[in-house]
């Protein structure tokens, strides 16, 4: 929304480009390594590291599939971002209207980061060339990541 409460138009966007991005998922993915990484060993020991196994048991499918997918949707949801995202100064935003997305769309945006990667991380990579700078998530969930502009707060003026 721009400060009148009008939604963006496509034109008014500023799009987050491919290397921003890639630092905030690398942010992202380090505070999830922090998190996931001392249960997993905990409860698996740590040969969990060197297992070839894509299922340990239900406690690996909790911490590494479920547990992220609330995780990130919520923050999705709540700031239209990641800690990443936030660190680089960026929200997901819908982009046709430049509002929040749907709950929907987050899913779908989520469930797409593994159709984008399947291909040698091609739906990743699209970003970097792709006009509005989306990966094939962004484009499946109709969403495009755009720069938080700053909020200007206007000091008052002294009367002498």
């Amino acid at each position: 929304m721009t400060s009148t409460g009008q939604p963006h138009s496509e034109s008014t966007l500023n799009y987050v480009g491919f290397w921003p991005r890639v630092g905030a998922s690398i942010i992202d993915t380090l505070i999830l390594m922090v998190i996931t990484l001392p249960p997993l060993i905990l409860i698996y020991g740590w040969t969990y590291l060197e297992s070839e196994q894509l299922f340990l048991g239900t406690a690996d499918v909790v911490i590494n599939w479920i547990f992220p997918f609330i995780a990130i949707v919520a923050f999705w949801a709540y700031k239209q971002a990641t800690p990443g995202k936030m660190a680089i100064a960026a929200r997901i935003v819908d982009a046709k209207t430049g509002g929040k997305p749907s709950l929907q769309q987050y899913v779908i945006r989520y469930i797409g980061y593994f159709i984008s990667t399947i291909p040698l991380g091609l739906g990743l990579l699209w970003v970097a060339w792709d006009e509005k700078k989306q990966g094939w998530h962004d484009k499946l969930a109709n969403t495009v990541v755009e720069v938080v502009k700053p909020t200007v707060i206007s000091e008052p003026t002294e009367n002498c």
